[in-house]
């Protein structure tokens, strides 16, 4: 069920060691531990993955403003069990063409035109 109000954020993290550790020694779905800290923010979990390469999770999140998201990130960052966390705003391409009409009427030129 989308909720179509509330903003959409992609959450990339890096377990850091004692993260990996613990998760090996007694793996959860993480996902699924954080979706009731989620709610209480009023948002929804998309879709989560783990991840190769630079990060190791990737979440899909909506939450209800940013500083409900900024609240979950400063939260993860806080556990120790994140080496790196990294939250980036979304837009719908609804979205992003309603901000491209808008840039096209501004009339702002670059330095030097």
């Amino acid at each position: 069920m989308r909720r179509q109000n509330l903003a959409h954020y992609l959450i990339l993290g890096s377990y850091s060691n004692e993260g990996w550790s613990a998760q090996i020694k007694s793996p959860q779905n993480r996902i699924e531990a954080i979706r009731p800290v989620v709610e209480r923010l009023g948002g929804s979990i998309e879709s989560g993955y783990l991840a190769f390469g630079e990060y190791d999770l990737v979440i899909l999140v909506q939450m209800p403003d940013n500083i409900s998201m900024a609240a979950l990130s400063l939260a993860a960052s806080a556990g120790g069990a994140l080496s790196t966390l990294k939250t980036v705003p979304l837009l719908t391409i609804d979205e992003g063409l309603e901000a491209l009409a808008k840039a096209g009427g501004l009339g702002y030129r670059p330095p030097g035109q």
